[in-house]
Formats: C-alpha cells, structure tokens, sequence
C-alpha cells in the first residue's frame, strides 16, 4: 500500500527505529512523535491516514491523546501497546480506537491491520442511496449518519459495522461474517471486537442502548439492523 502516511506517536526511539526501515521499504511513509503534544500536532501537519499510538507515555497518556483526537477526527487508531489486559484493550475501543496489537508484535501483522484498517476507513458503496428507519438516517454515498437530524460522529469501523448491518436490514448476520466484512481474514478469533463495537455504536445511535430498537442480538447467532 503505497504512499500511505502513517504517524507513530511513542516515547521508546526503538520502536521508530525498527519500523521506518521496514515501513520504507513496504511503500508507507512514517511521521514519528515522541510526546502525546507533539503527537496532536502532526497529526495535521502530517496528513496522517493512519495513527499508531503507545499508551505508557510521560505527561499526555495514550489514553488522552485518543481522547483528544476523537474530538475532531475519524483518523484510524491503532494502539501498540505492551498493556494486554482485556480492561485496557476494551477500554481503548470504548475510547474510538479501531484496533489494538500487544507489544511485541510481528511487522507482517501490523502491516495486515494496517491494511486491514485503511480497507475499513476507505470502503463505501458507489450507490448515492439513503436508509431512514424512524429517527435514524445512513447516507451511504457521503457516510453520513444522523439522529434526529443531528449528524452522529462514528469511526471508521463504527460506521462499517452499521453499513453491513443496515445493507443487510432485517436479516441476522453471525458474528463470523461481520468479523469477515467489517474487520477481515485477520479477525476471525475476535469475537469481543464485535461485540465491544456493538455497544459502542450503540451509545451513538440508540436512545436506549440498553434497549434497543435498531441494532438487535439474536442470541447465540450475531445481529440485525430494524
């Protein structure tokens, strides 16, 4: 995937070391900040399509920077992070991540959830078509989701989770499938990513999460779009 401008945002020079020989040499282009300020400031000055982000930063955590990024952009996140408890990864998708991978990792799988992640962010149907189901409006030809006629912020997995769910209305997808068409080959063992992007789409769009009326579990099976 050539000229793909990637930021990394950790304090361990290593890590930057080790990655920008190999990130050259696979066609991608790597901005690197040590700092969770200096991180925030490239992100436009970088043009940034994809973000690799530590967590154990001195001053502006991980967690904080993500915050502070998801304010104002869909950019995707992937945490590298040598935190592997499933509170932390759960809690890195709670906070818009689109993926986690636990230091030490391999460069080939990054390299596949980069792809995996860029494929997500970038998808979209040709057709210019409209979806309305009661307070809640998808316009697949801009990715724009609305509630009650205020535009909803999703991120890119978030809003590819509902466009193969609401594509699909009616019908129960099983997990193994959304893991396939939202995520990739790469996932198929990660059934808590559905499930924590399910809530999280949830809090966005349902009144009730806790009750919902648009994205609905059949357990046992997966979920279906009403």
């Amino acid at each position: 995937m050539a000229n793909v401008k990637v930021l990394l945002i950790d304090d361990e020079p290593g890590i930057f070391e080790a990655l920008s020989v190999l990130m050259s040499q696979s066609g991608y282009e790597l901005f690197y900040a040590s700092y969770g300020q200096q991180g925030l400031r490239l992100i436009e000055e970088s043009g940034a399509e994809i973000i690799l982000l530590d967590i154990n930063m001195p001053g502006m955590n991980g967690w904080e920077v993500c915050k502070r990024i998801r304010e104002k952009s869909t950019v995707p996140i992937i945490v590298l992070s040598a935190r592997s408890d499933e509170t932390d990864i759960l809690y890195g998708f709670h906070l818009g991540v689109d993926d986690y991978l636990a230091k030490p990792f391999s460069f080939a799988i990054l390299q596949a959830r980069i792809k995996a992640v860029l494929v997500r962010a970038k998808l979209s149907n040709p057709q210019h078509d409209v979806l309305i189901s009661e307070e809640l409006a998808i316009n697949f030809g801009c990715k724009q989701v609305t509630v009650d006629g205020s535009s909803v912020k999703l991120t890119p997995t978030e809003y590819r989770l509902l466009e193969v769910l609401s594509r699909h209305a009616h019908r129960t997808i099983p997990i193994p499938r959304l893991l396939s068409e939202v995520w990739g080959q790469h996932y198929e063992d990660e059934t808590q990513h559905v499930k924590q992007f399910i809530w999280s789409l949830r809090k966005k769009i349902e009144a009730n999460p806790y009750e919902p009326k648009h994205v609905i579990t059949q357990r046992g099976f997966g979920y279906r779009f009403e």
